[in-house]
């Protein structure tokens, strides 16, 4: 009976290990999803928009905690720029960057 109880005691906490370790990935998976979209809904809106240099801020108030920062660069062909669009929560080194070239 002492056996068969340290053999479920130690399936289980296997079975925990396992459990908690795929929640952390899920997590991690779930941060990155909403970067993303978050990314690619301000790149829609500067495209929408007048193309600056360099433009920041963040998704207040509906995200205060994530913010972005936009930067519009010379690409070698004339007439092409490359419109960069990074999105990072506050505090942490995950970031999501979206680029894209616009005629100008």
């Amino acid at each position: 009976m002492i056996v068969a109880l340290a053999i479920m005691a130690s399936v289980i906490v296997t079975l925990l290990g396992a459990v908690n370790y795929h929640l952390g990935i899920i997590a991690g998976e779930r941060s990155s999803t909403e970067l993303s979209i978050l990314a690619r809904y301000r790149l829609t809106e500067l495209m929408q928009g007048t193309l600056q240099e360099k433009a920041e801020g963040t998704f207040a108030p509906a995200r205060p905690e994530i913010k972005w920062k936009s930067e519009l660069t010379e690409t070698q062909l004339p007439g092409l720029k490359k419109l960069k669009v990074r999105v990072q929560r506050l505090g942490e080194k995950e970031e999501v960057t979206l680029v894209r070239y616009v005629l100008k």
